[in-house]
């Protein structure tokens, strides 16, 4: 069941004991929380693993202006950009040296693909990641509603426990990376 920002919220504050909400310009304390500290979690959370429904690739396009030292052409980055994973030639998405500057990518090659992070839709975020997205969002939003810090502990360290579970679901879904261009496997023949 797709879940809207307003539903993550209201669920995060059922778990702390508060008032759901049902906007969030509703003018409550609980509504103010959640309007404030959301896309920052939200945004975290998605930022501190390659979630595999997260996760795209683009060929960036190439700007006019060049970086002033270190690299010859600089790219701009996708308006939903959270974090690189790596950069490639066309065809191959990784192996290329860059550097994230100035909200740009800086690189040598005149094309450059880029594998990152985004944010997608959250009506496209699948229930593992919506239960780990609650837990943080009922940790972050306890102190400020309850100002009980033992409360807040306790959460986060649940918090925490969904956030691994979530993980392992995301990793189930991949091929398991094999080594690739191991001296010591190439020595052996």
């Amino acid at each position: 069941m797709a879940l809207s920002a307003l539903a993550l919220c209201a669920r995060a504050l059922l778990k702390i004991g508060a008032t759901p909400i049902a906007s969030f310009d509703e003018g409550t304390a609980e509504a103010e929380v959640a309007a404030n500290l959301y896309p920052s979690v939200r945004d975290s959370l998605l930022s501190a693993y390659p979630w595999s429904f997260a996760t795209a690739q683009v060929s960036l396009p190439r700007l006019i202006a060049a970086p002033v030292a270190d690299y010859t052409h600089a790219f701009q980055l996708p308006a939903d950009f959270l974090r690189a994973l790596s950069a490639g030639r066309p065809g191959q998405g990784r192996g290329i040296p860059y550097r994230i500057a100035e909200n740009r990518l800086h690189a040598d090659p005149p094309e450059i693909v880029l594998t990152y992070i985004f944010r997608p839709p959250e009506q496209n975020l699948p229930p593992f990641f919506d239960s780990a997205l609650i837990a943080r969002l009922a940790a972050e939003f306890t102190i400020p509603l309850t100002e009980n810090t033992a409360r807040a502990e306790l959460l986060f360290r649940l918090a925490e426990a969904e956030f691994r579970a979530a993980r392992l679901t995301d990793s189930q879904q991949d091929t398991p990376l094999a080594l690739q261009d191991f001296s010591l496997i190439g020595a052996r023949g």
